[in-house]
Parts: structure tokens; C-alpha cells; sequence
């Protein structure tokens, strides 16, 4: 118990000595130089030579942080009206940019031509699928005489199956979603 004590009283007295020596610690001042060679290479550094020029000289700042800038005001949110059972409805800001209508029912239409594009390859990757998968029992191959291996491809299979799945679902939300 003894040795503890005087660990944790060094402990102490080394900690003390550290802190006063930073307190005390003079700020640092750097001189930084812009070179620029022969070839127009520029190179910074702590080092006066020839061709270089003295840049102001900075003082580095650990203890105050930088300056906090000032955000673009947020737009204030009207409380729900006491007889609607929805949510409020969101204002869009002055600054935000507007789209016409026609231009909107264009993108929405290119937006859902693509999605139905990529709705109709997943579901073909589905039949495809499902047609290998035959039913949890899909062909064995010719590297798979170890019946582990089999196993393992055909829980992969079932894997891919759920996640083309789960592609789909989430494509036909999205195409619903869109006015």
C-alpha cells in the first residue's frame, strides 16, 4: 500500500509540474517563407533562402477556438392549425430555387421511366433467380462434390433471392411515390 501511495504522490507532483510548465510555456511564433525556384515550383516552408519571401508571421492557437460564423437564419415554423389532423405544411424559402410546372412533370416522368426500367431488370433478375434456385433445390455443379459447398451457394442463392426482393419492394414504393 505504501508503494501506491508514493506512485500516486509522483503521479501528482509530475502532473502539478506539467501543468505549471505549460502555463508558463512562452507562445510559439513562426516565420514561414514562400520559395519559388528556378522552374516556378513554390515551396513553403520555416526557412529563409534564396528567391524566398517572408509571409506574415503567424502565432499557432491551441487554446481559443476559431470564430463561429454566423448561419443564414432559419425560417420560423408555424405551429399546426388546431383544427388539421396532418402535419404543417413546409414553406419553402424565398431563396430556394422554383421549377415550372411542365419542367417538374418532365423530370418526374424521365425519374419514373428510369425507375420502371430498373423495376423491370430486377424482376428479371428474380425470374432468373428463382428459376436457378428451382425450388431450394438448385442443380449441383461440378465443383461441388462436398456437400457443404453445395449448401453454401444455395443459402447464398436464397440471400440474393430476398434482396432482389427487397429491391423490388422498394422500387415500386418509390415509383408510387411519385405524383
Amino acid at each position: 500500500m505504501g508503494t501506491t501511495i508514493t506512485s500516486f504522490r509522483r503521479f501528482a507532483s509530475l502532473l502539478a509540474m506539467l501543468g505549471l510548465g505549460l502555463a508558463l510555456a512562452p507562445t510559439v511564433q513562426a516565420q514561414v517563407y514562400k520559395c519559388v525556384d528556378d522552374q516556378g515550383r513554390v515551396e513553403f516552408t520555416d526557412q529563409n533562402r534564396r528567391g524566398c519571401k517572408q509571409l506574415e508571421s503567424f502565432t499557432p492557437s491551441i487554446s481559443s477556438p476559431p470564430p463561429v460564423r454566423a448561419s443564414a437564419p432559419i425560417p420560423a415554423v408555424r405551429p399546426p392549425n388546431p383544427g388539421s389532423t396532418g402535419p404543417a405544411a413546409a414553406t419553402t424559402p424565398t431563396s430556394f430555387p422554383r421549377v415550372d410546372t411542365a419542367q417538374q412533370r418532365a423530370r418526374d416522368d424521365d425519374r419514373r421511366e428510369i425507375l420502371n426500367d430498373e423495376l423491370r431488370l430486377e424482376e428479371k433478375k428474380l425470374a432468373d433467380l428463382r428459376r436457378d434456385f428451382n425450388g431450394g433445390e438448385p442443380e449441383r455443379q461440378g465443383n461441388e462434390r462436398n456437400y457443404a459447398k453445395y449448401q453454401e451457394r444455395v443459402a447464398s442463392m436464397r440471400e440474393e433471392i430476398g434482396r432482389t426482393e427487397t429491391n423490388i419492394a422498394s422500387l415500386r414504393r418509390e415509383i408510387a411515390n411519385i405524383r
